[in-house]
């Protein structure tokens, strides 16, 4: 097996999970995965060791920020089915909690929302974050806690804060 086949099956499921999760469209998403992994293939980046997730998400960040800005996804689909990597829920309460908060993720400006990502969905802590977007970790620290502050007002204002 390739280094490239070992990565694909290691990560593929992460990266088409943080393309999902900043685009919110499923054939998106698959469509960033397919060209990360391309470029992975193509370009063949000396990739440091245990660095090579940090490189294929922000490969996949950079790409999904490409399209946002794009003109066709000027608009939010708030109706798409709940995020894949939220886990099958206890009861009927948690899983309407689990979406709101994914509804109010995506009503984020795209800095918080790929902090908020890559911090809580991804397990990242602020220096890699910081290292992986080529921002200073007070900038990551700043954005995370204006995150949270703004999803807090967005579900207050919902009522789904309690």
């Amino acid at each position: 097996m390739t280094n490239f086949e070992e990565l694909y099956e290691k990560y593929a499921t992460d990266v088409l999970r943080v393309s999902y999760f900043y685009l919110g469209d499923r054939q998106r998403a698959e469509d960033v995965c397919q060209d990360v992994f391309v470029r992975l293939m193509t370009n063949a980046p000396e990739l440091e060791e245990g660095r090579e997730k940090a490189w294929l998400l922000k490969v996949a960040l950079n790409r999904c920020r490409d399209l946002w800005r794009g003109a066709w996804v000027k608009r939010v689909v708030l109706g798409s089915p709940v995020f894949e990597m939220i886990p099958a829920p206890d009861e009927h309460q948690r899983r309407d909690d689990e979406e709101a908060m994914m509804v109010a993720i995506h009503k984020l400006p795209a800095t918080f929302r790929e902090a908020i990502l890559l911090y809580y969905y991804q397990g990242y802590g602020i220096s890699e974050i910081a290292e992986m977007l080529d921002l200073p970790e007070g900038t990551i620290s700043s954005r995370l806690s204006r995150a949270r502050k703004k999803l807090e007002q967005i579900l207050t204002e919902g009522g789904l804060a309690s």
